[in-house]
């Protein structure tokens, strides 16, 4: 799944595929921004990414990418 996080005053946003289901996601963040604690992520090659939770300023969650099977016809 994707993930789209902007940060504060930042003009880009971080990006990132990861396994993690979106209810696990969901709290992690829910939590990063309550507490103002890091949001440690994991995207799906094993790099790790903090992220301040004062500092988010939105998440977006896509979905996952279903890849076409066969040929195109046109």
């Amino acid at each position: 799944m994707d993930v789209r996080i902007g940060i504060q005053n930042v003009t880009r946003e971080l990006v990132l595929e990861t396994d993690e289901s979106v209810e696990d996601l969901s709290k992690q963040v829910a939590d990063a921004t309550a507490n103002g604690t890091l949001l440690k992520l994991t995207d799906s090659k094993g790099r790790q990414l903090y992220v301040a939770g004062a500092g988010i300023a939105y998440v977006e969650f896509g979905g996952e990418k279903q890849r076409p099977v066969g040929f195109a016809q046109g």
